[in-house]
């Protein structure tokens, strides 16, 4: 299919986009995937699980993305199977084409209709070319998202298929020890180039009266946006002007990158070191202050507001399929579809995917606090009767075993609660489920099943209890001993 879209490229398709349905793994051909290396091989040879299971088998894929870039072919894969697939040799041909990759456990009710829909109806850019320049006193350094990097040009990405949703992160380099020594009086700069295609409709009037009729025409642009920024005099300008959901957004980038080239465990561990040591750098900032007493260690960014959900995003993070392990029941193929959907996510929304958002109501038409940390005692403690969760891909509303029977069940479709349950599913990139619980009466396992602070982070041994709480004096010793270290004493 991709060798026939190439010979008609330039001519007869201005974009080729294809969808491909899966019920389970290539059985046959060049493409063939061995389903047998899942569930048999670990148990007896001692391998971890956690990193075999994560490379590709053959490169098949990755060759064929390569073809379907030349040639101007965005690929979209929609798995609908619960048994392995392998989805780490198939993910190369719709990460690296521009396309999306979606898995449903079942067809009976997955909300595979409605991601077809939104992908068909919303605009979207193709042939796109994206490029970033930066001033001489830094450079970009790894780039993260769903594009094909050019083989010629650094800092050169192809992509061939876009809309709205996609989001590509960089993160940069200085040039020289000096940092930004030499620009106190000039900004830094960052400039960005993108190249696209659109297909617009153009009214032609037809021959025989007024009427029109409508056509399209294809138009190349470039947009070109340059950035300018001050450099920070010192760190507490930095930690001043931190924005918290891109920290993580980067922070999941790297662990991935970690995962996949050193498995799951090392990608923990190194989640877990990066937090002790911006918090040991954080209190290193703290005690440059005389008045702040040397045994005090803060560990929840009490002076930083813009960082006090960093140990909480931390925690959701370990807690979360895409750094569980194996052992724990995490299926390969679902780490893989999460992976690549948290790598294509914007900040604000990968976070609500780490830690999701739990926000009350002390009736459908009222809201009650914006947001509660994820516990049960937060629950009790708020005494409101209604809880809306947005963890991104499931939005719940949980209504509390002791809410007043006189509320109305389900909430009315013409309620604020359900106002924002719409919003909520509009703006997103793919369809969140939706499940309205009672609670004492129906099943409300999905929802407890977020109230994650009360729940081992995970027995890995970073916490010697459960929770949150445990976690947090966890950090907190680890820190305490690297300052000790540091301070020689």
């Amino acid at each position: 299919l991709i060798d026939y879209l190439s010979s008609e490229y330039g001519s007869t398709f201005a974009l080729a986009r294809v969808f491909a349905f899966l019920s389970g793994a290539p059985d046959y051909g060049d493409g063939q995937l061995d389903t047998r290396r899942y569930g048999e091989q670990y148990a007896s040879k001692g391998e971890d699980a956690d990193l075999a299971l994560l490379p590709e088998q053959i490169p098949f894929y990755r060759d064929l993305a390569a073809v379907a870039v030349q040639a101007g072919v965005c690929v979209d894969i929609f798995a609908v199977t619960d048994e392995y697939t392998d989805l780490a040799s198939l993910k190369f041909l719709s990460i690296e084409s521009g396309g999306s990759l979606f898995l449903y456990a079942n067809a009976d009710d997955s909300t595979l209709p409605q991601d077809i829909y939104r992908l068909l109806s919303r605009p979207y850019a193709f042939g796109c070319v994206l490029r970033l320049r930066t001033s001489p006193d830094f450079e970009p350094g790894h780039s993260y998202g769903h594009f094909f990097p050019d083989p010629q040009y650094e800092n050169v990405q192809h992509i061939i298929c876009c809309d709205s949703f996609a989001t590509y992160a960089y993160d940069f380099d200085f040039t020289h020890a000096d940092g930004f020594s030499s620009r106190h009086t000039e900004p830094a700069v960052v400039q960005i180039a993108f190249q696209y295609s659109v297909i617009e409709p153009v009214e032609v009037a037809s021959g025989n009266g007024p009427q029109s009729y409508p056509r399209f025409c294809l138009k190349r642009r470039l947009r070109i946006r340059t950035l300018q920024y001050r450099p920070a005099n010192n760190i507490n300008e930095i930690y001043d002007s931190v924005d918290q959901e891109a920290v993580l957004h980067i922070l999941v980038h790297k662990v991935i990158l970690v995962s996949l080239e050193n498995g799951v465990r090392e990608g923990r561990n190194s989640v877990h070191d990066w937090l002790a040591i911006l918090i040991t750098r954080y209190n290193d900032a703290l005690r440059s202050d005389p008045r702040t007493p040397e045994s005090h260690i803060d560990i929840d960014f009490s002076q930083c507001p813009h960082l006090q959900m960093i140990p909480q995003f931390v925690f959701g993070l370990l807690r979360s399929p895409l750094l569980r392990l194996h052992e724990e029941g995490i299926h390969p193929d679902y780490r893989i579809y999460l992976q690549c959907l948290f790598s294509s996510l914007e900040p604000s929304s990968l976070a609500k995917a780490i830690y999701p958002l739990l926000i009350s109501y002390s009736s459908p038409n009222k809201q009650a606090f914006p947001r509660h940390t994820l516990s049960r005692a937060a629950l009790t403690m708020s005494e409101s009767p209604i809880f809306l969760l947005d963890a991104f891909t499931n939005l719940v509303v949980y209504y509390s075993s002791t809410a007043d029977p006189s509320l109305p069940f389900p909430p009315p479709h013409d309620c604020l609660l359900r106002t924002t349950i719409n919003a909520l599913k509009q703006d997103r990139c793919i369809t969140p489920k939706l499940m309205i619980v009672r609670g004492g009466q129906d099943d409300s396992s999905l929802f407890e099943n977020y109230l994650i602070e009360e729940q081992d982070v995970d027995g890995s041994g970073y916490a010697s209890g459960n929770g949150f709480i445990s976690f947090r004096e966890g950090i907190r010793n680890e820190v305490a001993e690297i300052l000790k270290e540091e301070s020689g004493s």
